[in-house]
């Protein structure tokens, strides 16, 4: 289990947003001052696929969702203060059910 930070000091943001799925996923880039690269943001009720570059790790803040890891039959579920590890290069599927919003911090990890 993890317990995503409630505020990240000194970071250099990025006002543009990163919108998906025809808004109902918004983020915000920014860096902290070691040069780590992060996201926060909102995915609204649906069924996302999402693609990855980087290694990306997945802290849900709020909220839950269940995902499914590229090349994985399995869904796994994941609430509040949980996380999930995607490879580089590969992707995922996730799913937020009516009535929540799941709220994430996205690292990058390499």
């Amino acid at each position: 289990m993890s317990s995503a930070p409630e505020s990240f000091a000194d970071v250099v943001l990025q006002t543009k947003a990163n919108v998906y799925f025809d808004g109902r996923v918004v983020s915000h880039g920014f860096t902290l001052p070691s040069g780590e690269r992060k996201t926060v943001g909102l995915i609204y009720p649906g069924a996302y696929h999402f693609g990855t570059g980087a290694p990306e790790r997945m802290e849900l803040v709020a909220g839950s969702c269940r995902v499914k890891l590229d090349g994985s039959d399995t869904w796994t579920s994941y609430a509040a203060g949980e996380h999930f590890d995607v490879p580089g290069n590969s992707g995922f599927d996730i799913e937020v059910a009516a009535g929540s919003i799941a709220e994430y911090v996205c690292s990058f990890l390499s």
